[in-house]
């Protein structure tokens, strides 16, 4: 109660990475007390947290530990971007503090990152541009090129990018196959390669019944999972070795989601040309010393883990995570929240009808904890005129009918209950 008291006057937010000053002027606007410290990492990260005594953290890509949510009195996380793999969540967790992030907002600036390295690989325009600041002008050598019109994009992951990314290829004059988690289970998929097709993002594409299926038939294969322990090298030999000889492989999501040594014997040994925008050791800071033997190979192309900051990304990205901090300070209820149970674990539902009185609901759950029933999850509905009231109490086990009784019995504002197993 004492964090939700200061959070009606004034909400205390830490911005710990770069933020956009439209964000930051933006949380001020809404009544949140701002501190913005860019710089801070680690030990001195968590230091702060405790000194500040914020209720709301926003990072992008500094790593946020079990160790700084430890003795603090946090309430939200707000990964300002698409993803949340740099917080601990399951820490976040145990703690009872909300994990929030802003996908979607960055798909645009990722997918155009993704089609600019995909011209660039089959134009070769970094080679082109060397070579002629080196003073060396060869039109013969790089006027063979495939071009992208008719050729077959294969998309792993359809989410907000994969869509963007299908949207392009529609414009390109291109055909895309995609597989998603989304569809895996759809009976159709099992038919065949491309058994049917779906619109999702307003053109039409084939869905694919498996990556493998993609890859056999793909002339370029696109990337776009989100990083998670099911999906960690989910990219691997049983994929890349499908490909057509020559193909290219793009990269913008996580460097993770690729098996390095598969796609690594795939550029020598089938002639595959890759662009990569994430690595596995990227320098913590934002300049440093960087080596990684995939952008020594030739026909593979780096960039610098940059798809989603173009100015158009961030001030959407700030917008989003304004719209999270604030729907929370106001109503208590955390958008795009990544850590509540998918599920409730409760067995049981408890359903009292009352007449809406003070003291009612504690009684209730005064009785309930008596029979060491635990409540999981609760809802109260007011009827119209504010006279009587439901409520819907999610609990872990199934009160006795003794139990029933002495809740019915303990107030005379309790108009019925009933259970019903869930």
């Amino acid at each position: 109660m004492r964090t939700v008291g200061r959070m009606s006057q004034n909400m205390k937010v830490l911005v710990a990475d770069r933020f956009e000053q439209s964000g930051i002027d933006g949380l001020t606007n809404v009544g949140c007390d701002v501190s913005y410290q860019p710089d801070l990492k680690d030990a001195a990260l968590a230091e702060v947290i405790r000194e500040t005594r914020a209720d709301v953290l926003v990072v992008r890509g500094t790593p946020v530990t079990a160790e700084m949510l430890e003795g603090c009195v946090l309430s939200l996380v707000v990964r300002a971007g698409a993803g949340y793999n740099t917080v601990d969540v399951g820490a976040a967790s145990r703690q009872g503090i909300y994990v929030s992030n802003c996908p979607g907002q960055n798909a645009i600036a990722v997918a155009e990152l993704a089609f600019g390295l995909m011209l660039a690989l089959d134009r070769r325009i970094p080679d082109n541009v060397g070579d002629l600041k080196a003073g060396r002008w060869n039109k013969k050598e790089y006027s063979r090129a495939r071009g992208l019109f008719g050729r077959t994009l294969g998309l792993i992951g359809y989410g907000n990018i994969g869509q963007e990314m299908a949207k392009r290829a529609h414009g390109f004059g291109m055909r895309t196959i995609v597989w998603s988690r989304r569809f895996a289970t759809d009976a159709a998929t099992a038919v065949g390669a491309t058994s049917r097709q779906t619109d999702l993002a307003g053109v039409p594409v084939q869905i694919a019944a498996s990556p493998q299926a993609i890859a056999e038939r793909a002339d370029i294969l696109s990337v776009h999972l989100a990083l998670t322990a099911a999906t960690h090298g989910f990219v691997d030999g049983s994929i890349l070795e499908r490909l057509k000889p020559g193909a290219y492989v793009i990269n913008t999501a996580r460097a993770e989601l690729v098996d390095a040594a598969a796609l690594e014997r795939a550029v020598r040994e089938r002639g595959v040309r890759v662009s990569v925008d994430a690595f596995a050791n990227e320098p913590a800071t934002a300049t440093g010393a960087f080596f990684d033997a995939i952008v020594q190979l030739p026909n593979v192309y780096g960039t610098h883990h940059i798809g989603g900051s173009t100015d158009q990304a961030q001030d959407a990205i700030a917008t989003e995570t304004v719209r999270v901090i604030a729907t929370y300070k106001h109503t208590g209820k955390v958008p795009n929240v990544v850590n509540l149970a998918k599920e409730t674990p409760a067995t049981h539902m408890l359903i009292v009808r009352h007449r809406d009185r003070p003291g009612v609901l504690a009684h209730v759950f005064d009785r309930l904890r008596s029979g060491l029933i635990n409540v999981q999850e609760t809802e109260n509905v007011v009827f119209e005129g504010a006279d009587a009231a439901v409520a819907r109490i999610n609990l872990d086990q199934a009160p006795s009918d003794a139990l029933l009784q002495a809740i019915r019995a303990g107030s005379g504002d309790i108009l019925d209950l009933h259970v019903i197993a869930i």
